[in-house]
């Protein structure tokens, strides 16, 4: 699959086009008024608790508090202390070769988050005007806040880094043991105690001095919100995570990337200055679009941007999707057009369903629609079509980057899926 990434910056916006084999996979577009906010870190006042749905309201000084649900909440706010100057010891234990989950265990003191083995619940001791250090995960949705938690993290290209958890995990998809046992070592010999990191998928393969670079990097962006933190007043905003455009480069410009093309001379050069210190064996993939057609048109994307917007969505020869978000769910009908026929029913519907999947599966990652989707697809009523059409599915949720959940077809008809927004 050909992976491509699209750039075209103006004076007044933005917009990122991600295409996989020339079609529109993902979109993004940040404005001075929509500016990317996931990843911000702010000293925040706790505006609200309500235990009857084990959440907080945080104010981050909008109009709208942010949601912090209580699962949400770890040790990071017991060990707010320690950043402001109470001092408190923690029991750590022995960095074991081959250990990657090493938390630190509850302070001497009374911890923040209490767990009642016999009541297996959480009791959350925060309380109304109370300090407290969150990162945005979600953006505003609707009427709805920002969304929070406390388990704070600092990104970087190849690093991700945990300031409260003494843990060095790995992704999943760096599978050599011997680069495994190369990049903890690597980072366990540098990095303080009572810190952890997330060693990312870009990191396999990479030269020490790059990720060194990258952990030296992150650890002074902590040490600038620890500062910032001594001489502040709640609500304030200690961490401005990066650009949109900087944050796709730092996240998603892998080795399945093809190409970048970029039509503004201002943006390319930032983006080339960025790929020279953090990936310089990328910098042969970027390019300067400079042609008269806008870069958009030039490659078929605007058209797709403008299908996407549309509640009625064409299958190229197998009929058409209609999408209804509401506030509880999105609902998706599967309609077979004029390709219904009554001779092999069940084999039609499969093929419409299948090609159906696919588009679906595309239309959720452009439009990162999130929450409830129910798909109402064609009846099929054999047991192995309905598998066939289940596996279509999670084989296309492969690309996605979000987290997702599938249901088997019911009965009815009917697929159940949830999906975590991105954006």
């Amino acid at each position: 699959m050909k992976k491509e990434i699209f750039i075209n910056s103006t004076s007044s916006e933005t917009r990122i086009a991600i295409t996989e084999d020339g079609k529109l996979a993902e979109y993004f577009v940040e404005t001075p008024d929509l500016s990317r906010n996931i990843g911000d870190i702010y000293l925040g006042k706790v505006a609200r608790v309500l235990h009857g749905i084990r959440a907080a309201f945080i104010h981050l000084g909008y109009p709208q508090d942010a949601f912090l649900h209580f699962s949400d909440i770890d040790t990071s706010v017991a060990d707010y202390s320690r950043i402001v100057g109470d001092d408190e010891d923690v029991d750590e234990e022995d960095d074991e070769e081959g250990d990657d989950e090493e938390p630190v265990k509850e302070t001497s003191v009374e911890s923040l988050v209490k767990f009642s083995r016999n009541a297996q619940t959480n009791f959350i001791d925060i309380k109304p005007g109370q300090d407290i250090l969150v990162q945005v995960t979600k953006e505003p949705v609707g009427k709805k806040g920002f969304r929070v938690t406390t388990k704070v993290s600092i990104p970087g290209r190849y690093l991700v880094l945990l300031p409260f958890h003494r843990r060095i995990a790995l992704s999943k998809k760096i599978y050599n043991f011997r680069e495994k046992k190369r990049l903890r070592y690597i980072v366990r010999s540098v990095l303080p105690k009572e810190y952890g990191v997330i060693i990312r998928t870009v990191a396999a393969g990479q030269d020490e001095s790059l990720i060194l670079d990258d952990l030296n990097n992150i650890l002074q962006e902590w040490k600038d919100i620890q500062n910032k933190i001594k001489n502040v007043k709640a609500p304030y905003i200690l961490y401005k995570d990066a650009t949109t455009t900087s944050s796709v480069i730092r996240d998603l410009f892998r080795d399945e990337i093809s190409r970048i093309f970029i039509d503004s001379k201002r943006l390319f050069r930032t983006v080339k200055k960025q790929l020279e210190t953090s990936s310089p064996e990328f910098l042969e993939k970027i390019e300067l679009f400079e042609k008269k057609i806008p870069i958009f048109d030039t490659y078929d994307i605007e058209r797709q941007i403008e299908e996407s917007l549309q509640k009625k969505v064409m299958i190229k020869n197998y009929g058409y999707l209609v999408i209804e978000t509401t506030e509880a769910m999105t609902v998706i009908d599967v309609n077979s057009g004029k390709y219904a026929k009554a001779k092999e029913q069940e084999v039609n519907s499969l093929k419409i369903n299948i090609e159906a999947a696919k588009e679906i599966v595309r239309q959720l990652r452009l439009r990162d629609i999130g929450g409830i989707i129910v798909v109402d697809f064609i009846d099929l009523y054999d047991d192995l079509n309905k598998k066939k059409l289940y596996d279509e599915l999670r084989k296309e949720f492969r690309k996605d980057r979000a987290k997702v959940t599938i249901l088997p077809m019911s009965d009815f008809g009917v697929v159940q899926i949830t999906r975590q927004r991105i954006r």
